[in-house]
């Protein structure tokens, strides 16, 4: 009974959308930019992505999708532990799990129907969901084991296994937060001094490695707990200036790389030293340029951001709030996209019809799922 009736003080003292001052629309607009993001990056060779983070620093959309998520996490979960305790958060990780373990199978046949529909070829190969068309007993029985994964898909094994994790991990934040931040900082350094990974098939390969990804939900789940003690250090003028410099010299550098008449600017040895950036194991300059961006969104976005209220950010931030189903959309999309562009034009005119389509159908959808009220009851 006194787990039901307890109040964490750190969430109700600290929190606003658990003292009456609603929900965050930063937060959702946040998270529906990333998936317009990562739709337009997962479509190869589109003049899209240059609209996005990862041609213009080390990092990218899927830094800003995982922190989001343990933000919401944070806020999902800590609501539900003040209302019906530790039972209820249990509970609603597991659901939300059983989700996304759901979506991600059915997500992997709709790719590999895609690709036997489109006839396999080049498209088979750069999606990996060649072995599934040859080999599908096999190739299934792995993806049920979180093992094997078709291109794009990547993201959600990863919150599979980090909504499993969250009740004990919200446990400890509550009571030990530094502590529990410092400790997944101390496997995320391990990752990168030992190596470890989770298995993976058939190459061993994970995109995203859990072990070091599992840093960016944590610091967004701590960041939202800690938020009084962390804001006057995220806002002040030494962070402030130390991001923008950082993110000044990370779009020299990455320009450079991707314009030759630029190149000059950086040396080369420089550059060797640099690259390539290790995205699957979230290589440290990836997370610094990520923190960079937190600061001057921390700075520059208030909570009553007048550009929220504006068709374009109300669309992104339809997205976010039905955050499982529009990714699951973006990426049946941009295998779509790729089909037209392998298949009938890749000309800029189509580059840009697909981009803009594309964004329109998962704002669309985002959209219908909110007027059938379809959408997941727990948006994490």
């Amino acid at each position: 009974m006194h787990d039901r009736i307890a109040t964490p003080k750190l969430f109700v003292g600290e929190l606003p959308e658990l003292k009456g001052q609603g929900r965050d629309l930063r937060i959702d607009a946040c998270r529906g930019i990333a998936l317009w993001c990562i739709f337009l990056d997962h479509v190869p060779n589109s003049i899209g992505s240059w609209l996005t983070l990862r041609n213009y620093g080390f990092s990218d959309a899927a830094e800003v999708f995982l922190f989001v998520s343990g933000v919401t996490c944070a806020l999902a979960y800590g609501k539900a532990r003040c209302c019906e305790g530790w039972t209820g958060v249990i509970s609603r990780t597991l659901r939300r799990s059983w989700d996304i373990y759901v979506a991600f199978l059915l997500l992997t046949l709709a790719c590999a129907i895609l690709v036997h529909l489109a006839g396999g070829g080049r498209l088979a190969d750069d999606s990996n969901t060649r072995i599934l068309l040859d080999h599908p007993g096999a190739t299934l029985a792995h993806a049920a084991i979180l093992q094997y994964r078709p291109v794009n898909t990547d993201v959600l094994p990863i919150f599979v296994l980090l909504h499993l994790s969250f009740a004990p991990l919200l446990w400890l934040l509550l009571r030990v937060p530094n502590v529990t931040l410092g400790a997944s900082l101390a496997l995320y350094a391990l990752v990168h001094v030992f190596g470890w990974t989770l298995p993976a098939w058939p190459n061993g390969h994970w995109a995203f490695n859990p072990l070091a990804w599992q840093l960016l939900v944590v610091l967004g789940a701590w960041w939202m707990i800690e938020d009084g003690s962390v804001r006057p250090w995220v806002t002040s003028r030494t962070a402030l200036a130390l991001a923008v410099l950082y993110l000044l010299l990370s779009l020299v550098i990455v320009l450079s790389s991707r314009i030759k008449p630029l190149e000059s600017l950086v040396p080369q040895t420089l550059s060797q030293l640099l690259y390539p950036l290790d995205k699957s194991n979230l290589d440290p300059l990836r997370l610094l340029h990520f923190l960079a961006i937190a600061v001057l969104a921390a700075w520059f976005v208030p909570r009553d951001w007048r550009w929220l209220k504006t068709p374009v950010m109300r669309g992104a931030i339809r997205c976010g709030q039905n955050s499982l189903p529009i990714y699951c959309v973006g990426v049946l999309l941009a295998f779509a996209s790729h089909m037209a562009l392998l298949n009938i034009s890749d000309g800029l005119a189509m580059q840009i019809a697909l981009s803009l389509g594309g964004i329109g159908a998962m704002i669309a959808t985002a959209t219908l799922l909110g007027l059938i009220g379809t959408k997941p009851k727990q948006q994490s």
